[in-house]
C-alpha cells in the first residue's frame, strides 16, 4: 500500500495572496493573531488573547511572509520591536478600508511546526468574509501605539469601526 504524500498548508499561500491583493488595490493589510507562547509580539497590546497588526509596507520593515512564520520589524509606542508570528496563529487577514479578507482556523500545535506528522489531517478551507461595522466607544490614548504597526482601524466615516466577524 502506498501512503499519500504530506501536503503543506494552504494558509501561507492564501495570506500572501490576500496581502498582494491589498497592496495591488492600495488597501492596508491587517492580520489578526491568536497569541500564545509561540508568538513574539508586544504583550502590552494584546487584548482578549488576540492582537491585530498592520502589515503594510509603511508600517513594517523587513517583512517576510514565509511558509512557517511572518517576521517583521515595527514600532510600537515609538519603540522598534521584532515581531514573529507562526503562520498557524494567524486567524485572519483583511483590508482595513473595506473589511474584505479571509479567516482561518487556529492550529492547536502551531508551536510544533518543525515536527510534522506523516498523517496530518487537512485543515478546513479558509473562509472569505467581510467585516461587520459596529459602533465603538472612544478609547483613551494612553497605552495605545503611536505608530501604524498596531491596528486601531479608523472608520472611513461616522463613528463606527470595522470589526472582524468569524464565520464557522
Amino acid at each position: 500500500m502506498s501512503q499519500s504524500p504530506v501536503v503543506s498548508s494552504t494558509r501561507p499561500y492564501m495570506v500572501r495572496a490576500m496581502y498582494d491583493w491589498c497592496v495591488d488595490n492600495q488597501l492596508t493589510p491587517f492580520i489578526v493573531v491568536a497569541v500564545d507562547a509561540s508568538v513574539r509580539v508586544p504583550m502590552e497590546f494584546v487584548r482578549d488573547g488576540e492582537i491585530v497588526l498592520n502589515v503594510s509596507m509603511g508600517a513594517t520593515s523587513s517583512l517576510v511572509l514565509g511558509n512557517d512564520y511572518i517576521d517583521f520589524k515595527a514600532r510600537f509606542g515609538g519603540v522598534a520591536r521584532d515581531i514573529s508570528v507562526p503562520m498557524g496563529r494567524v486567524s485572519a487577514i483583511y483590508a482595513r478600508e473595506n473589511g474584505q479578507g479571509m479567516t482561518f482556523p487556529i492550529e492547536a500545535a502551531a508551536a510544533k511546526l518543525d515536527t510534522p506528522s506523516p498523517a496530518q489531517p487537512v485543515s478546513p478551507a479558509p473562509v472569505l468574509s467581510g467585516v461587520q461595522i459596529k459602533p465603538t466607544a472612544s478609547k483613551s490614548k494612553q497605552g495605545q501605539a503611536d505608530d501604524k504597526a498596531l491596528a486601531e482601524p479608523k472608520p472611513a466615516s461616522g463613528s463606527a469601526r470595522p470589526a472582524l466577524t468569524r464565520i464557522k
